[in-house]
């Protein structure tokens, strides 16, 4: 059971323009007494750099990434903007890192997806091991080896401590993760866990995965609360969001999305959403999205309905729920019921 239920406000990734309220809406956020705000990155606008300009501007509410792609920097070079940011924001961030998955790796990256679980270990370790600043960073891992002296090297690299001290040698580490060996993996080396659906009439479902996850372990869940007295109606963009993640979000032999679901209880169905997507009938998948799924995840329906179901996720394991900033009714409305 969480004791004290915290509130954080999720802006995601950018679509094809560049939003205009970040500002606002992180400065509303903190007025409001939200605890965190995050950002996001997939293949266009990046996780990192709205923090610093966020951090310009407020005082208090912590700032996190929902999440950094390991593929996309090297784990000194996250390690670098992390104790950056943190400076800036004088000690506010938090470190949320995740794989993504082989579409993006792959095809955006250019990098191997393969050993996912090795990968983040190793990662983790090296971003520890510079924000600690004990001793010069070595790793004898083989995907991120310090020093490096693989083919091409020039045998002149030696290892290296950082120049700039951070402001704090324990700055939080979060991961996005979906399968129970990824999970369990969370639960063991970071501070925190990023799930991308989670019940909390299903808290079964991640028990063997978090039975090495401390007293302080958090959980920040995105949840999508959409206020409407017609509840049908407030499902629908969560059946939709559901539809694309798990119909088309990966490849038809390996979608984390999917599996996620199925092990929820949905098998059938996900298998189902998944056919129809890939067929290009995304209205038909949405449509075969099951009711109780999507209102299990979310917020849905009139206010008031929604007072009673904020008290599931109050017993519930998850520490702060994150709410869209694109939504500011459910941004004002959630302080009053929550805070």
């Amino acid at each position: 059971m969480t004791s004290s239920l915290k509130l954080g406000m999720a802006l995601g990734y950018w679509g094809p323009n560049a939003p205009t309220d970040i500002i606002s809406s992180a400065v509303e956020a903190e007025k409001l007494g939200y605890d965190s705000l995050w950002t996001a990155e997939a293949y266009g606008s990046d996780a990192l750099s709205p923090l610093a300009y966020v951090a310009s501007h407020t005082s208090k509410i912590k700032l996190g990434t929902s999440v950094v792609q390991l593929s996309a920097r090297t784990p000194t070079a996250t390690a670098m903007a992390a104790l950056t940011i943190d400076h800036l924001s004088n000690g506010r961030f938090i470190l949320g890192l995740g794989v993504s998955g082989p579409q993006v790796v792959e095809g955006w990256y250019g990098r191997p997806f393969k050993k996912p679980l090795a990968r983040t270990r190793e990662y983790i370790d090296i971003v520890k091991q510079v924000l600690r600043r004990e001793e010069p960073v070595t790793s004898d891992g083989p995907h991120y080896p310090l020093p490096y002296h693989g083919e091409g090297s020039t045998g002149l690299g030696k290892p290296l401590k950082s120049i700039t001290h951070p402001l704090r040698s324990e700055i939080p580490i979060y991961m996005g993760a979906e399968g129970p060996k990824n999970v369990a993996l969370c639960a063991e080396i970071a501070e925190g866990w990023l799930p991308l659906f989670y019940s909390p009439y299903r808290e079964d479902v991640y028990a063997d995965s978090l039975a090495k996850a401390g007293a302080d372990f958090e959980i920040a869940q995105m949840v999508a609360v959409n206020i409407n007295d017609d509840l049908e109606a407030a499902l629908a963009p969560v059946k939709a969001f559901l539809a694309l993640y798990v119909g088309g979000m990966g490849a038809k032999e390996q979608n984390f999305h999917n599996a996620l679901m199925g092990r929820m209880g949905f098998a059938k169905e996900a298998e189902e959403i998944q056919d129809l997507y890939l067929a290009g009938k995304k209205a038909e998948a949405m449509q075969k999205v099951p009711d109780a799924f999507a209102d299990e995840i979310s917020l849905c329906g009139p206010i008031e309905r929604i007072k009673d179901r904020v008290e599931a996720w109050r017993e519930s394991r998850v520490t702060t729920l994150l709410i869209t900033g694109q939504n500011q009714e459910a941004v004002r409305s959630m302080a009053e019921l929550v805070l």
